[in-house]
């Protein structure tokens, strides 16, 4: 019987906790015999302890029991994971834990719990994309990426943001079990068995800028402002008043990006605010928002967030 370790703390997501815990529940009625999966909470101690959203969970198991090893151990995340200094106990337990699981990862933030415990370190990641940034900046010998539902890194799994725990708990099913059992079980949930597309159909491309008085934030402004029309980094430089190569290094290092980077994502982030706010034929937006073509913009669309215009209109319609 396979065995599952979840470890929790006060503050866990209460959804990245009940999200595979349900999937490999339900998957038990699908399967027979030794394949069913044991489930096991495990905190620091004993005590009631209230998730994010104040539901309480009681561990099954402390930190500190001794059990034979298990199949699957996973840290869910939570709000305040980010920015909490670790817990010895759990970074300790999740170290020496992954040393003798066939599997081990995490939910959401829970990767940030992993690299406290040396466990990122030159390995293929994923997380929520609200914090994925700060994850790669914190532990950067980590490779993040930023758009992935879930990842598989040889024995280390980890997911992205909150409901991406079942997309992971799914595709885990299906390694053990085969795509039917999983489709079975997607189907029972209500879910979709494999999500299309990644994270950054939730995410913004554009944040704000620093400064906002400074001459790259009057470029960002222009651009908004203009997306329809067509730039060249001599154009920007221009209005930034600067020569075109300064311009480049400066603008690559405030934002991260380059230009025509920046350009693309002001472009995809307009069309999506078009896309979910209003009916306007596709060509009308593709136009307006600095594409050209429809085909153009789901050429962009298809690359950036693995899913179409339309596909993107269907899902986050605002009706």
């Amino acid at each position: 019987m396979p065995s599952v370790a979840i470890a929790i703390f006060p503050g866990v997501q209460a959804l990245d906790v009940a999200g595979p815990v349900d999937v490999f529940s339900e998957a038990n009625g699908f399967i027979d015999g030794n394949g069913r999966y044991q489930v096991t909470l495990l905190a620091a101690d004993s005590k009631p302890l209230r998730a994010s959203n104040g539901i309480t969970f009681i561990a099954d198991e402390t930190f500190d029991q001794k059990r034979p090893d298990f199949d699957l151990a996973l840290i869910a995340g939570g709000p305040a994971l980010p920015e909490s200094a670790p817990d010895p106990r759990l970074t300790d337990w999740l170290a020496n834990v992954a040393s003798r699981c066939r599997r081990y990862g995490s939910i959401c933030t829970g990767a940030f719990a992993l690299g406290h415990a040396g466990l990122l370190d030159e390995r293929n990641v994923t997380t929520h994309w609200q914090h994925a940034q700060q994850l790669a900046t914190q532990f950067p010998k980590a490779r993040v990426d930023f758009d992935r539902i879930y990842l598989r890194d040889d024995r280390l799994v980890t997911s992205a943001g909150v409901t991406a725990g079942i997309d992971l708990a799914l595709a885990l099913v299906a390694e053990d079990h085969g795509p039917q059992t999983a489709l079975k079980v997607a189907k029972r949930l209500v879910v979709f068995s494999q999500r299309q597309g990644g994270q950054s159909q939730f995410s913004p491309y554009l944040t704000a800028p620093a400064d906002e008085t400074s001459p790259v934030a009057k470029v960002q402004a222009h651009v908004m402002a203009h997306i329809r029309e067509n730039f060249t980094v001599k154009q920007l430089a221009d209005v930034a008043g600067m020569s075109a190569r300064h311009f480049a290094r400066i603008f690559v290092q405030d934002t991260g990006v380059t230009p025509h980077e920046f350009v693309e994502r002001a472009r995809m982030d307009a069309a999506r605010k078009l896309l979910e706010s209003s009916g306007v034929a596709l060509k009308t937006i593709a136009y307006d928002c600095g594409f050209g073509t429809a085909d153009r913009m789901r050429i962009v669309f298809t690359k950036r967030i693995g899913a179409t215009p339309k596909q993107y209109r269907e899902r986050f319609r605002q009706e």
